[in-house]
């Protein structure tokens, strides 16, 4: 296999003073001379010839592109960054340095645009299943406008029938790490050392604090929060608050749902429905799959949607496949 390592430049080097913080690029010698929009390769760079590269590409000094990587227009690679595999970023993403995207597998990774990829962040590897069998195929899937730091790591799928998939808007903080097959959505916050096991299912809107382990095939429901330094063994439902090891119910995550939004009527109906459900009083006693039907027959509280939507999260965490929700202490309200 013969690698292409750029060592010529032309005119448009100029160009070059006019972006400082690429200064260390130089054109790349087949690019077309488009003084608004150039394509810049450092000569200490090594592109595969089959590489497909859009307009406005920078790739900075020591960088590797493979024979199966496709980079969208105005991507940038900074110093040591590495792209490998069946990989494609979409327009506008950043790989800082040390950062690693894609392996030599059958698969494929997949990237959509504005992205950033952190320093020696890795991204679509090989997973850490054991029961992973070499040559089956595996793949990630990550969206648009996702923040990912400083040595964090993603992992491809463990079967072929499978993926590992990151939605749009998400943050995932420095070290953190997103083990094979979960399922993220969008606008999440990961803080620093959160970690996900396999098999997990993150909604939307939901928030880590530092240092969380979730375990595997949990899920995250929507607008949830999950404290510092939490071992989350079993599901939380959506809107709650968790914290401990293991993770206890801590009541609603008010402050979260304030700031994205919700009513003052769908903040006071969930927390008259969480106590219904937690916090019974003498004439609500008897089981949780109980007092979760007399619930969803409540003249009221049943016609407010994000309640619904609450009880059905709940009871969806009872199902033969899932895991049950976290443990809550149950306070007699009377």
């Amino acid at each position: 296999m013969r690698w292409l390592r750029n060592t010529n430049s032309n005119s448009l080097a100029s160009t070059l003073l006019q972006y400082s913080s690429l200064s260390f690029l130089r054109p790349l010698s087949n690019a077309a001379a488009d003084d608004w929009n150039p394509t810049f390769v450092h000569p200490t760079a090594i592109i595969h010839p089959n590489a497909t590269l859009g307009q406005g590409v920078s790739i900075g000094p020591f960088c590797t592109v493979g024979s199966s990587v496709k980079l969208g227009n105005a991507c940038k690679l900074y110093p040591g960054s590495h792209i490998f595999g069946y990989s494609q970023l979409g327009d506008n993403c950043i790989l800082m340095t040390g950062a690693v995207v894609g392996d030599e597998l059958p698969g494929k990774t997949v990237i959509g645009s504005n992205n950033i990829i952190g320093h020696h962040a890795v991204v679509g590897v090989k997973c850490q299943d054991l029961k992973y069998k070499d040559g089956d195929e595996c793949f990630l899937d990550i969206g648009d406008n996702n923040e990912i730091r400083e040595y964090s790591s993603i992992h491809r799928s463990s079967k072929p029938d499978d993926q590992t998939i990151v939605g749009h808007n998400n943050l995932i903080m420095g070290s953190c790490h997103v083990a094979h097959d979960c399922k993220i959505g969008n606008n999440n916050i990961l803080a620093n050392n959160t970690l996900l096991a396999g098999h997990i299912v993150v909604e939307d809107y939901i928030h880590t604090a530092g240092a969380a382990v979730v375990h595997q095939h949990c899920h995250l429901g929507s607008f949830c929060f999950i404290g510092g330094g939490s071992v989350v063994s079993q599901d939380v439902p959506k809107f709650m608050m968790v914290s401990g090891d293991r993770a206890e119910l801590r009541g609603l995550n008010l402050e979260g749902l304030r700031r994205r939004g919700f009513s003052a009527t769908e903040i006071k109906g969930l927390r008259a429905a969480y106590r219904k459900i937690f916090m019974p009083n003498d004439n609500e006693s008897g089981s949780i799959e109980d007092r979760l039907k007399e619930l969803e027959q409540h003249e009221e509280l049943c016609q407010i949607p994000v309640i619904c939507s609450m009880v059905q999260s709940i009871c969806d965490s009872f199902s033969e496949s899932r895991r049950g929700i976290c443990k809550y202490r149950q306070w007699n309200a009377s």
